[in-house]
């Protein structure tokens, strides 16, 4: 492992949490595909599973910010052990209700209580955040770090859900997402020491950590960048089913996925200067260019290599998100500021495979690919008439209260060295 990222793994306790919340976030990439795999298997209606997809998307999109306000509220051992319980009740009464061919008002009822599962992905960043405040270079790492572990979850997940569901039987795929969960949240939750200190409720008057203006630009651009993603998967499938192999899908999308993995490994090497808005600005524009290839690919092979390239954008600008969220979020809401992007996300996927889909019936396959093309462009809208808003960190009150306590700090250390104060 290079130098930079076994500086970061030199504090106490961190490869126990990166393993734990590697482990719990496999189900961000099994659970979907895996409920979908399990009601096509089972009753042959791929309606039903992409409706039920989009439902446990959608509430995950509702709730998570939720639970993690809460966390920031009254810590992650407390809020995440009783939501993840609840989370692996409504999965076992979901396959319950397949496996027993209930009503499927009952497999909605399930299928939307599920998404309230954590977003552990925001609470290992938060671990991260707090272990190297202040220590810009090491975050940048241990942010890039995150963004790897994220793809390779996207690499490897939705094979396994699928293998085990298509070999084993069909509710195979949703069972082991949730067995991932449930070991990932109770072994992260165990490791108090670094779990960062939760704040008091007199501390959260000022509001959802969304009131602040740069997350609102993030969040909304991260709407359109998920309808990217969620778009890339299904005209993807549908391409290759067009061109007589659907099973090479999976590989395809996985080189999709390993151009940002393979990019986030090199970003977290570098040390960067200059504003972080610009380099994010930067970003989301090369993604959205990126996209325009695909309506040019007219096989599989071409495709592939027009997704790895694509795909070497994305990591950096998560990463750069990642760090700008810290900006303009205050401390006591930094968990619940990380979720929303991924509600933003959220959002868009379940916008982007609607519309994607749509698009596939209509006009076919390669001329889908629209879809991700208007949705960066979209992205870069945002972005450009939200750049203003980035660049200046508007804190609450809350953060304003932060960062006053931290100058009286200062200039009373100073007045103890004889100093005198800059105001």
């Amino acid at each position: 492992m290079p130098s930079p990222y076994r500086a970061i793994f030199a504090a106490p306790g961190t490869r126990s949490f990166s393993v734990a919340g590697f482990i719990g976030r496999m189900p961000l990439s099994m659970m979907g595909i895996g409920i979908v795999t399990m009601i096509s298997q089972v009753t042959g209606r791929y309606g039903l599973a992409g409706a039920l997809s989009a439902t446990m998307a959608l509430s995950a999109a509702v709730l998570g910010p939720q639970v993690s306000r809460l966390v920031d509220r009254y810590g992650q051992r407390r809020v995440l052990r009783p939501v993840t319980l609840v989370s692996l009740v409504a999965a076992a009464g979901l396959l319950l209700c397949v496996q027993q061919r209930a009503p499927d008002w009952t497999l909605f009822v399930f299928t939307a209580v599920i998404g309230c599962v954590p977003s552990l992905g925001a609470m290992t960043r938060a671990r991260w955040a707090d272990i190297y405040r202040g220590e810009a270079r090491r975050l940048h790492t241990a942010y890039s770090w995150e963004s790897i572990v994220d793809e390779v979850c996207f690499i490897f997940g939705p094979i396994i859900s699928i293998g085990l569901s298509t070999i084993w039987f069909p509710e195979a795929g949703p069972l082991f997402a949730a067995v991932f969960l449930a070991i990932g949240v109770f072994w992260l939750t165990s490791l108090r020491a670094t779990e960062p200190e939760p704040h008091p409720s007199d501390g959260h008057s000022g509001g959802s950590a969304l009131r602040s203006p740069g997350l609102q630009v993030l969040a909304l651009a991260f709407v359109a960048t998920g309808a990217i993603f969620g778009s890339v998967d299904v005209v993807t499938v549908a391409f290759a089913e067009e061109q007589g192999s659907k099973a090479a899908a999976s590989l395809v999308l996985a080189v999709y996925a390993l151009g940002s993995c393979l990019a986030g490994a090199v970003f977290g090497l570098l040390h960067l200067k200059g504003e972080p808005s610009r380099r994010w600005l930067l970003g989301v524009c090369t993604m959205a260019v990126s996209m325009i290839p695909l309506l040019l690919a007219g096989n599989l092979p071409l495709l592939a290599v027009a997704l790895f390239v694509a795909g070497l954008s994305i990591a950096p600008t998560m990463v750069t998100t990642m760090a700008l969220v810290e900006a303009h979020v205050p401390r006591t809401k930094l968990t619940e500021g990380m979720t929303w992007t991924g509600t933003g996300l959220a959002i868009g996927l379940a916008l982007g495979s609607s519309a994607a889909g749509w698009m596939v019936d209509a006009s076919g396959a390669e001329a889908a690919y629209v879809v991700p093309v208007v949705s960066g462009a979209l992205a870069v809208l945002v972005g450009l008439l939200g750049y203003r808003r980035l660049r200046r960190p508007v804190p609450t009150g809350e953060g304003q209260r932060e960062r006053a306590d931290n100058r009286a700090v200062t200039a009373t250390d100073k007045r103890k060295d004889g100093e005198q104060p800059v105001a």
